[in-house]
């Protein structure tokens, strides 16, 4: 496949970073849904594909498991959820087993590249700072057309600690909280549209939670850096930001409330990734649904809902949740049914009845 400069410029700076090179220039919501859908992939560990061993399989997967197979993973979650935008959060190859990084990072990021989605990358490479936000616009021809609806933004949560009594991972920097409060501000003056932050190494405020206040499961601690940079007060002060997604740690992938935010796992994606044998590797998907006005146009967010997909012969839909409602309005809960492989929609009056589902 061909190399795209993009992908040369992540290896090397370990910057964020947002690929439009399909001719997109603005991420805009779909047009008649009024929904933007984010594929969240975490923890691919990517080295050279057809010859890379799987780890944490069942024996009777281990003989035919390679890097392939979590190439054909990225391949059904685009088919089946068409996703806006793909987002991959960190530890995108595993450099220690590929001769060529480069290739590896090709690889890793190919379906994206050859479906023609936008994706964004955050890297947990190297000591560099990087940050990115982007705009996501509502429809063409609405009232909130040339607006900022709803703000994403990725930021490098660096690798290893650089200060030599600090031991451990590395932390969101001062550098970095600076420029997400200027930024949140600058976009806020305009629209006080939601926000969502991405990035690979998890706050210390995720060992907050325990199994009777998250949707999900944990099955391994909180790699969170030693200190504490302060940047979860950063966002609850800015205000804008409704929930945080992460990687890391792979075999935990449930999402809590703290504080008005949701702090939320992927799970991980990657078969060359440790995992845990028979626990099917899985996705986080994100759909951001616009309200429909009275007069049949498109408003401004109405919620936000996250559930996960598992790598098995279904797709299977798990733990579905709403991680941002408007104070009024409908919100729509998308139920799966595995017997009959069928989605039911459910539409609920917000304050009446259920505000969140489940699936079990």
């Amino acid at each position: 496949m061909a190399r795209l400069p993009g992908i040369i410029i992540v290896f090397l700076c370990a910057f964020s970073i947002l690929d439009l090179s399909n001719g997109v220039q603005q991420l805009r919501f779909d047009k008649t849904k009024g929904e933007f859908r984010i594929l969240q992939v975490a923890d691919m560990h990517y080295a050279e594909g057809r010859k890379t061993a799987c780890e944490d399989v069942l024996p009777e997967q281990f003989a035919h498991c390679s890097d392939l197979n979590t190439t054909f993973f990225i391949e059904r979650m685009i088919r089946a959820e068409k996703p806006d935008l793909v987002v991959f959060t960190g530890d995108n190859i595993y450099g220690a087993d590929t001769t060529d990084p480069v290739a590896s990072m090709d690889a890793a990021f190919g379906p994206a590249v050859s479906s023609n989605i936008p994706w964004a990358a955050v890297l947990g490479n190297h000591d560099q700072e990087s940050t990115l936000s982007r705009e996501v616009h509502g429809i063409e021809g609405s009232d909130f057309g040339n607006e900022s609806v709803l703000n994403l933004y990725f930021l490098d949560s660096g690798d290893y600690s650089t200060v030599p009594s600090i031991p451990g991972y590395g932390w969101i920097k001062p550098s970095q909280q600076f420029w997400f409060q200027q930024t949140s501000m600058k976009l806020q003056k305009k629209l006080k549209a939601p926000g969502l932050a991405y990035f690979h190494i998890p706050l210390p405020e995720y060992a907050s939670f325990d199994s009777s206040n998250f949707t999900g499961v944990k099955q391994e601690g909180i790699s969170s850096a030693s200190v504490n940079s302060g940047f979860f007060t950063t966002l609850v002060e800015a205000g804008d930001v409704k929930a945080v997604f992460t990687g890391h740690d792979h075999i935990n992938d449930f999402c809590g409330e703290l504080t008005g935010i949701h702090l939320c796992y992927a799970g991980g994606f990657g078969y060359h990734a440790y995992g845990k044998a028979g626990w099917s590797r899985r996705a986080r998907v994100v759909v951001v649904s616009l309200e429909k006005k009275s007069n049949g146009s498109w408003g401004t967010v109405k919620s936000i809902n996250t559930y996960k997909r598992l790598d098995d012969e279904n797709l299977t839909v798990i733990d579905n949740q709403v991680l941002f409602k408007t104070p009024s309005g409908n919100v729509t809960i998308w139920k799966f049914q595995s017997s009959v492989s069928v989605w039911r929609i459910q539409t609920l009056r917000l304050g009446e009845g259920i505000a969140e589902y489940r699936f079990h």
